[in-house]
């Protein structure tokens, strides 16, 4: 990412759109990048070069996306597993791999998705998901 810019803690590459109404915190975005409107980025999250996310999206900290992935409208990234009491809480990670599709709704638990993958619209991921797989459901199968 060469020639890249710093706004308010959140490192931005080239040719990076980033539409309004957008809330980034001291994240990570590769070059040629898209972020749609009412997207939430929290801080520690990387996002990989040409990856495109779609607006009312919310992804929490400790997700990392690679590249060439699309993430649809409305995907909600989770960093925890239901733990009640906040001072026993531990922060778990996402890795999601390259050239993934992942549909609208989708809901994602901590886990992590390899290279080539397609979620269906609305799936809720709660296992890991090898490479070039496709899933769907609740939970994604």
């Amino acid at each position: 990412m060469e020639n890249n810019k710093y706004l308010n803690n959140v490192l931005v590459g080239n040719n990076t759109k980033i539409s309004p109404m957008v809330n980034l915190y001291g994240c990570e975005l590769g070059d040629n990048c898209f972020v749609g409107p009412f997207v939430e980025i929290q801080s520690k999250v990387k996002i990989g070069n040409n990856t495109r996310i779609s607006s009312h999206t919310f992804i929490c900290e400790g997700v990392e996306i690679g590249e060439n992935t699309f993430v649809a409208h409305g995907v909600m990234f989770v960093n925890d597993l239901f733990t009640e009491d906040r001072e026993d809480w531990v922060l778990r990670t996402t890795k999601i791999g390259n050239n993934v599709r992942i549909g609208s709704n989708t809901t994602i638990l901590p886990v992590h998705i390899g290279n080539n993958v397609i979620i269906g619209a609305g799936a809720v991921v709660t296992k890991d998901i090898p490479d070039n797989t496709i899933v769907k459901g609740n939970p994604a199968k």
